[in-house]
């Protein structure tokens, strides 16, 4: 009998819990090891990316001569989105031998790396160079991975090409439908200098640089000048440097963006970078269905007006461009540069149409935008000739057209809910009622910092709802706009106070209900122990993008 408790006993162990207090405690013991463990200054690598963090950071910018950083959050879709095009970057540098690599911080567990850098976002790209660990360069190039592989390799070596005599120049303006060449006499000048400075930022250009005497008259040229190539329209676009004033850098990659686009640009998933990374102030667009053939010949007057407006500028009290960009008059130039864009209402440009309250059906159709606030302009009837389009810009450009603002029209329940909804045509009567205090929320249905606050918005609007004196209200940006006040992110949020005038005053402060409340019952103030906050917005899209450009936003810390 006891042999046989001794038995029962020993069978029952595990049931009874015996082991599993084992495998808790080695649990519990394995859990305390890692809490432990220090990280030692190995530098591993994830797809040729090497992982780094505050021990072996300073190893890796020791045993690398430049090195991309890449600091991110596992929870950040931008950087889910750039980690494949990093990866191929990394890989492609890697197999060429190029002194530059590519590594990665977790900002979000390491802490001490993203306060020393200053991470406020991600991802969040910054350049070391020869070990330099107190200043860093901010990345300025695309976020794919043949961008990021230009902005390094032309990091790493020469960025621009030394072009000794006339065939290897010839060879290289042949090379490609676009390519720049500065002619320096002296290429370790001030201006060369700058040249290279322009080559370097400009990945998504061949730059070549020459001295040789001989290249200088092979070309037509006696003193300094930068060179455009291309093998369409121009063939050659010179922009001599002041000898006074040297070379500008931002003028330089300003007038190489502008000429280097075609007269009229047809608006295309591969041209839309092109067309708004230019920074021309003003977008003349035709609207054409280009399966009709009608409709396709009304493009010869549109380019026909295109070439009055090419690159002008106009100064408002005199003042010469003759000695090239550097010369700089007495007053600031007032640019009127207007770049004509082809839209295919059924291609790529069907995206775009609802941002002008367009259908397809309403094309051919002509309009202007001023790319600094959105404004569009329509022409009263729609007349294709050349000098009608020359002539309604210039009204534009002279201030005799006002702009055609887009408003949905009002739901039927708009005032009936906690929060009222706002159109562009009930603005005006709502946001200026000498009776209300009006609080209203710009927003973009795509946007996901509006979507994260809705909650708390729908919150305060049932707190308030039943307060005579206060509104709470939203309005889509996308579809309505307003003549005088221009919402450049999302979400935007303004307080129109009770009165006479028409004041305006932007919430800046945290989004939840507490501090839209102490807001409020403030009278559009905040106490003033309530810290300003670093706003979270997503930017207001270009005109002719549907949503933020993709892999070019960042996530807050």
């Amino acid at each position: 009998l006891v042999w046989l408790l001794v038995l029962s006993l020993a069978w029952l162990g595990p049931a009874l819990g015996g082991e599993d207090k084992d495998e808790e405690v080695v649990e519990e013991e394995e859990k305390e090891k890692k809490e432990h463990e220090v990280l030692s200054d190995e530098i591993k690598e994830e797809d040729n990316v090497l992982v780094l963090h505050e021990r072996n950071f300073a190893r890796a910018l020791r045993e690398n001569q430049l090195l991309l950083v890449e600091f991110y959050a596992p929870w950040c879709g931008h950087c889910e989105r750039l980690a494949p095009a990093f990866s191929q970057a990394a890989t492609e540098l890697r197999n060429e031998s190029s002194p530059a690599r590519l590594g990665k911080v977790d900002a979000t567990a390491q802490k001490a790396l993203a306060t020393e850098f200053g991470i406020t976002s991600y991802p969040t790209l910054k350049l070391f160079r020869d070990g330099n660990r107190t200043h860093p360069l901010a990345y300025t190039g695309p976020r794919d991975s043949q961008g990021i592989m230009r902005w390094m390799q032309r990091r790493a070596g020469p960025s621009a090409t030394l072009l000794q005599d006339t065939d290897t120049a010839a060879a290289f303006v042949n090379s490609q439908d676009l390519v720049v060449v500065g002619f320096f006499k002296d290429l370790r000048g001030e201006a060369a200098q700058a040249f290279f400075e322009v080559a370097a930022e400009m990945v998504d250009m061949m730059f070549g640089v020459a001295e040789a005497a001989e290249l200088f008259q092979e070309y037509g040229l006696s003193a300094d000048t930068v060179c455009l190539f291309k093998k369409f329209e121009e063939r050659q676009t010179n922009f001599p440097v002041d000898p006074a004033q040297g070379l500008d850098t931002a003028e330089l990659t300003r007038l190489l963006r502008i000429h280097s686009l075609h007269t009229v640009m047809e608006f295309t998933s591969t041209t839309s970078d092109q067309i708004f990374g230019a920074k021309i102030p003003h977008h003349m667009l035709l609207f054409l269905n280009k399966s009709s053939s009608e409709q396709l010949s009304l493009q010869d007057g549109f380019r026909a007006a295109a070439s009055g407006f090419r690159g002008e500028v106009r100064w408002p009290r005199g003042g010469d461009m003759e000695g090239g960009f550097g010369t700089q008059p007495q007053c600031p130039p007032f640019l009127a540069q207007v770049l004509f864009v082809v839209v295919d209402v059924t291609g790529h440009g069907a995206g775009v149409l609802h941002f002008f309250g367009m259908t397809p059906e309403d094309a051919p159709t002509l309009r202007l935008v001023k790319m600094e606030n959105n404004r569009k302009y329509q022409m009263e009837q729609d007349d294709f000739s050349d000098s009608a389009i020359r002539t309604f810009i210039q009204a534009v450009l002279d201030g005799k057209v006002k702009p055609h603002l887009l408003s949905a029209e009002p739901p039927e329940d708009w005032d009936t809910r906690p929060v009222k909804v706002l159109v562009g045509k009930t603005f005006e009567q709502v946001a200026f009622d000498e009776t209300k205090n009006v609080f209203v929320k710009f927003y973009a249905p795509w946007c996901s910092h509006c979507q994260a606050m809705a909650a708390a918005w729908e919150e305060l609007a049932e707190r308030y709802k039943d307060r005579e004196d206060i509104v709470i209200a939203e309005m889509d940006s996308t579809a309505n706009e307003l003549e005088n006040i221009t919402i450049n992110g999302f979400p935007t949020l303004h307080y129109f106070p009770a009165g006479p005038g028409r004041k305006m005053v932007e919430y800046k402060s945290t989004r939840d209900v507490e501090t839209f409340s102490k807001f409020l019952e403030n009278g559009g103030t905040l106490p003033e122990e309530l810290p300003p906050v670093s706003e979270v917005r997503d930017p207001h899209p270009p005109q002719g993008s549907p949503q933020p450009l993709l892999g070019e936003g960042t996530d807050p810390a």
